[in-house]
């Protein structure tokens, strides 16, 4: 009798999370987003993903899962755990691997979201045949993973690659993270809010941004109004592509990769975002990078890319 091999892939949110069964294709056979329930502890999250599994197993009856692969909040890959996760209530220390291993006797692995993407790119997106790349992850923050010799760098204790909780300015923009400074409180869909801002204070153009007040403005409203041709906003998107590619040109430096790929709601933006960064990353390069970096928007399907990369990580057990 015929069978599909697949693993679930779990990309767990603050507000949502979304599970999905994937072959190795990349290929999403079926996929369910459930309230992340954030104020619940963590074993009440797995008991209903626990559910759903099993009610879309036995939808698929022929499928043969063989490992769950989940992205997370500040998720450690060596030790199985989620440790003080921002928007979710889950106290200091979560073993999600084992709670899922009390469900499903499976290898089970976590990583935290923004090294799942890049797992996903890797195997199912632009980086396939790569053995050097980077990965920003762009929304309400900024997050990376960073593949070297064609495996994600964990580092030492799990936490390589954070490239959003690097300084630009050591006495600049409070970041939430607790630090000042971060490229995160400047290159992400709040961090270009904040630039807009400064620069309402700062300039006189006529632009309808003076309309929306702080808590109104959007990364979305930015967006809409460069592609109009508007001052203030292309103005913004100018400063975070130049922030973005002077932090990029370090990290070049670091790893020199083949290739950086662009992810995330915030990476939307397109040629807006990517045209000026290329440009500054080149100007921003050592001589001897220049030219050899190429600087691309991620090829996973937008809003599955999270679920991916999960899935990823799951067939990289399988194949340990």
């Amino acid at each position: 009798m015929h069978s599909d091999k697949t693993v679930i892939g779990i990309d767990i949110g603050g507000t949502n999370t979304t599970l999905g069964f994937v072959d190795l294709s990349g290929s999403l056979m079926c996929e369910v987003t459930l309230d992340t329930q954030p104020e619940q502890p963590a074993h009440i999250l797995v008991e209903r993903l626990s559910d759903q599994i099993n009610q879309l197993k036995s939808q698929m009856p022929l499928a043969i899962v063989s490992a769950i692969g989940i992205g997370a909040p500040n998720a450690n890959y060596y030790l199985g755990t989620v440790e003080n996760p921002p928007n979710l209530k889950w106290g200091a220390s979560v073993n999600l691997v084992e709670l899922f291993r009390q469900k499903f006797e499976l290898p089970v692995a976590v990583t935290n979201d923004a090294n799942a993407a890049a797992i996903g790119e890797l195997l199912f997106g632009g980086a396939r045949g790569m053995r050097h790349a980077i990965v920003i992850t762009l929304g309400t923050g900024l997050g990376s993973g960073i593949i070297v010799n064609g495996e994600l760098l964990y580092g030492s204790d799990g936490s390589a690659g954070e490239l959003g909780h690097t300084t630009v300015e050591p006495d600049g923009r409070y970041c939430a993270c607790g630090k000042r400074g971060c490229l995160e409180a400047y290159v992400s869909a709040t961090g270009i809010c904040r630039t807009v801002v400064e620069l309402l204070g700062q300039r006189l153009d006529a632009t309808p941004l003076r309309e929306a007040n702080y808590n109104q403005l959007t990364s979305k409203m930015i967006f809409e109004a460069a592609s109009r041709g508007d001052v203030i906003a292309l103005a913004a998107f100018d400063i975070t592509a130049r922030i973005l590619a002077m932090k990029l040109a370090d990290a070049v430096a670091h790893t020199s990769p083949e290739a950086i790929f662009l992810s995330g709601g915030f990476a939307a933006s397109g040629d807006l975002l990517i045209v000026p960064t290329r440009c500054y990353l080149e100007k921003f390069l050592f001589n001897s990078y220049k030219g050899k970096v190429k600087l691309l928007r991620s090829e996973l399907p937008d809003g599955k890319g999270a679920v991916l990369g999960a899935a990823a990580l799951a067939w990289g057990e399988v194949a340990k």
